[in-house]
């Protein structure tokens, strides 16, 4: 592919989506002006690429090596580019400082996205000349292995932006949906974030343990949830469909919401318990060693469910 794009930020999702872009294809230019942060970024990412070429899920690594560049000067990483992937900390004034220097560097044309978890275009990007080709392109940690994509343009990004990042995401197989309107925390880490509330309360409150709370969404709800999303997951769990399971499960559900306590469970005393319950279990030093085998696991289950789609066509 003659197409260049820049990933703006080495840290975890900027190697992370470095290794998408690559992966399909792309020439990617990875910018950071932290010198150290760009040497280990090397050594990450061709691990990462080891990890996946043996688990089948990517091509041969110093093929795909080779089309990413490391540059400290944020003029040179946008020369050319058609795309821009800005992977900077969540700090609204950072975003706007850094936004408004991609707008004076990059090329007309290019589209301007932010992995951002929950600002908006608008509080970031809404004071440029130029804000028709800014958004959101929020990716799942690692995107390199979870391809699930939040797309969000601002009050004034331009349509023909939205589709353009919409293809460009699809070709590099990744699976973008398209928020319609600008919400905090967009539509993942609003749903993630009921979940965890809940959780917190029942925590909180008694009913259960850390460690069996993580098996009823582990052994339970998260292993329909890995293929099926939570409407049709109701949808099949009624023998008339969706209409069918409110009509038998609405009145539960209606009354559970109400017993929901209005007060918060994100609180100090709650989360330095948990912590505790959590260390108890895995101490901070093996968390590393945790997190390297959840990646794993997502590569399998990635191969699982590639898999399964193919026969789903067949």
């Amino acid at each position: 592919m003659n197409e260049t794009i820049a990933v703006i930020g080495a840290g975890l999702i900027g190697r992370a989506w470095a290794v998408v872009f690559a992966r399909a294809g792309f020439a990617v230019r990875l910018q950071d002006p932290d010198a150290e942060a760009l040497a280990r970024s090397k050594a990450a990412i061709a691990a990462t690429l080891a990890d996946l070429h043996q688990a089948g899920l990517c091509g041969k690594p110093e093929r795909i090596l080779r089309r990413i560049t490391r540059h400290a000067e944020l003029g040179t990483a946008l020369e050319g580019v058609t795309y821009v992937q800005e992977c900077g900390p969540e700090d609204v004034g950072l975003k706007r400082r850094l936004f408004s220097a991609l707008e004076a560097a990059a090329p007309r044309d290019a589209i301007l996205a932010s992995s951002t978890s929950g600002i908006t275009a608008t509080d970031f990007a809404g004071h440029l000349d130029r804000p028709e080709r800014c958004l959101v392109a929020h990716p799942v940690n690692p995107p390199s292995l979870v391809p699930l994509v939040e797309v969000v343009p601002g009050a004034r990004t331009a349509s023909d932006c939205v589709a353009r990042t919409l293809a460009l995401m699809r070709r590099v197989e990744q699976v973008p949906i398209h928020v319609r309107k600008e919400i905090e925390g967009f539509v993942l880490n609003r749903l993630q974030g009921a979940l965890l509330t809940e959780a917190l309360r029942l925590y909180r409150d008694g009913y259960v343990s850390a460690e069996d709370l993580d098996r009823t969404v582990r052994d339970g709800l998260g292993r329909r949830w890995s293929f099926m999303g939570p409407f049709e997951t109701i949808d099949l769990n009624a023998p008339g469909g969706v209409a069918d399971y409110a009509r038998r499960y609405g009145p539960l559900y209606t009354a559970i919401d109400r017993q929901r306590s209005d007060a918060p469970p994100w609180q100090p005393e709650v989360l330095e318990r948990l912590a505790d319950e959590l260390r108890a279990v895995r101490p901070a030093e093996a968390l590393e060693k945790r997190q390297a085998w959840r990646d794993r696991r997502l590569m399998a289950l990635s191969v699982h469910l590639g898999d399964a789609a193919s026969e789903s066509e067949t």
